[in-house]
C-alpha cells in the first residue's frame, strides 16, 4: 500500500497511538477507519440538511410525499403480483 506523509498535532498523534493500542491495530488502520467515519458523518449531516431545506418548502415537500405515495403503491402492486 502507498504510503504518504500527512502533519498532525502532538495531542492527535498520542491520541490516534493509544487508539490502535486498544484496538490491536496499527495506527494506520486505526486513522483509516477515523476518516471513513468522518466522511459518512459529513455525508449524513449534508443529507440531512438538504432533507430539511426540503422539508421547509411546503410545495417541494408535497411533491415528495406524492412521490413517494406514488412508490408505495408500486412496490405493494409489485408484491401483491409476485405472490399470485
Amino acid at each position: 500500500m502507498l504510503g504518504l506523509t500527512v502533519r498532525i498535532s502532538e495531542r492527535s498523534h498520542q491520541t490516534l497511538r493509544q487508539m490502535a493500542h486498544q484496538k490491536g491495530e496499527s495506527m494506520q488502520a486505526t486513522l483509516d477507519k477515523a476518516v471513513e467515519e468522518y466522511r459518512r458523518r459529513i455525508f449524513l449531516e449534508q443529507a440531512n440538511a438538504a432533507f430539511a431545506a426540503l422539508k421547509s418548502d411546503r410545495s417541494a415537500w408535497q411533491e415528495e410525499q406524492a412521490e413517494r405515495h406514488l412508490w408505495d403503491a408500486a412496490t405493494i402492486a409489485d408484491d401483491q403480483a409476485a405472490d399470485e
